[in-house]
């Protein structure tokens, strides 16, 4: 066991130098194969994460699983990845990035082989619908822990690469990944599934894993002085070693003292009321967040017709888009608003609303619907970058933004997890079977509650509108 512990610690310092003279040629190539890797690795950890929901439909046609059990499986990688989260976390802090990402992406995609390859036996098998969703979620919870390994390490990455002048421009690109991933799966294991078959999709995510587990091991170091080079602040210019060796000197004498007073922050945000606020909104407007990345390309193709190909097309347009969302919410608030982000906050979660609407009710055409994700998708963009963190933080003293983030992000992930329990429900329940055998299925208990999250989701933060820090 403490092999295998150490297997995970951070890299001691290298028993080498790199020559004064390589130093910055060294250093900005290591830099920017790490932010390379980081921000495509956990891209292709979200085409490992979001494949179940690219082959809802192709499952339920094939009498295998209904859109209850479906639901219960999808809550299953969403409740276990709400509590790795916070537990990976911490643990990544203390880790070599490199390994604790590879392993997590490793494990990942192993989950999705073997799901691929369940659904190949379930076609000679007699395997119960009971006994096969139980596998299926065992093995989607196990994914969702693995998830919760990518983040963690690949932000840490940008913190012992980049130093502070720059490390806002590259998190911000690297803040897109998700959604470049959620898109990559919709459209890349949708055109899979769409001509080869559902177990398929899954073999092709687990490819793309596979392609992510490599690009990390080659690419992303765990720290510049594993790799004989100085620590970043000297690097930049920021800091002399001197003031680090200093620095550390006092931190090491400040330690208890500051553990103390951490704690007391901490517990102070337990007792703020603006953050549980804030982390309720998180949580609603997870809910239809997930709702269409979970259950968006099943209405598209039992509602409105369109094949798993363009459903995927369509659903991925939401999450490119989002992109514009994440990237300018910043920018957005700062100029137009003067730092103010209840009212960028307002409005993207109004947009979200009409947005949703839009979908669920503007008609079949294509247009109408792409024009509905693009609008969803930078709506919940914005509300992603204030809703789901930077309102909450700036409630908080600086020493407690971890805190803060981990309540919402707890409420966030949690909430969506319930979302797919109960959508998926509410669709099962409500499936007319006509008398040649054909399945209607009826979406208008599900739309109603979708919206509805939407709705309170904007509504919630008005509660906060005049309070400040505590």
């Amino acid at each position: 066991m403490s092999k295998f512990l150490d297997f995970y610690k951070t890299s001691p310092k290298a028993d080498f130098t790199v020559p004064a003279q390589k130093v910055d040629k060294v250093y900005k190539r290591d830099r920017m194969q790490a932010f390379i890797a980081a921000t495509l690795g956990y891209s292709l950890y979200y085409v490992c994460r979001t494949t179940l929901n690219v082959v809802k439909e192709p499952i339920i046609d094939s009498g295998i699983l209904d859109a209850g059990q479906l639901g219960i499986v999808s809550s299953c990688l969403l409740f276990a990845y709400a509590i790795g989260k916070f537990v990976n976390g911490f643990m990544a802090d203390y880790s070599n990035i490199k390994r604790f990402m590879a392993t997590g992406l490793a494990v990942s995609t192993l989950a999705n082989f073997v799901m691929g390859c369940l659904g190949f036996a379930e076609k000679g098998a007699a395997i119960s619908s009971a006994v096969f969703m139980t596998v299926f979620a065992i093995i989607w919870c196990l994914n969702g822990w693995a998830q919760s390994m990518g983040a963690p390490p690949a932000i840490i990455s940008l913190s012992r690469w980049f130093p502070l002048k720059i490390r806002g421009t590259f998190y911000g690109f690297f803040s897109a990944s998700h959604n470049f991933g959620e898109g990559l799966s919709f459209i890349f294991v949708g055109l899979i599934v769409g001509a080869f078959g559902w177990q398929w999709g899954f073999l092709g995510a687990a490819i793309a894993g596979i392609i992510g587990v490599v690009l990390i091991l080659f690419w992303l170091r765990d720290t510049p002085e594993s790799q004989g080079l100085p620590p970043v602040e000297v690097l930049s210019g920021e800091k002399t070693q001197a003031q680090l060796d200093a620095e550390a000197a006092e931190r090491l004498a400040k330690k208890e003292s500051s553990r103390k007073e951490v704690s007391e922050i901490q517990k102070s945000v337990l007792r703020n009321p603006g953050v549980w606020i804030l982390a309720a909104s998180s949580a609603f407007m997870y809910m239809s967040r997930y709702a269409i990345n979970g259950w968006g390309m099943l209405f598209l193709q039992k509602v409105k017709g369109f094949d798993i190909k363009m459903a995927g097309l369509i659903i991925g347009v939401n999450t490119i888009f989002g992109v514009l969302g994440t990237v300018f919410s910043g920018w957005l608030s700062d100029s137009l608003f003067k730092g103010n982000r209840k009212y960028p906050a307002l409005l993207a979660g109004i947009l979200e609303s009409i947005a949703l609407a839009i979908f669920l009710y503007g008609g079949n055409g294509l247009a109408v619907n792409i024009v509905a994700m693009i609008l969803f998708g930078i709506a919940i963009g914005v509300l992603i970058c204030f809703v789901g963190g930077l309102m909450a933080v700036e409630l908080v003293p600086r020493k407690a933004t971890g805190s803060a983030l981990g309540i919402v992000g707890l409420a966030s992930y949690a909430a969506a997890g319930i979302q797919d329990i109960v959508s998926g429900q509410l669709i099962d329940k409500n499936i007319q079977t006509l008398a040649d055998g054909t399945q209607v299925y009826d979406f208008s208990y599900a739309a109603v509650f979708w919206i509805g999250a939407a709705v309170i989701s904007f509504l919630l933060p008005l509660l906060n509108w005049n309070r400040r820090q505590s």
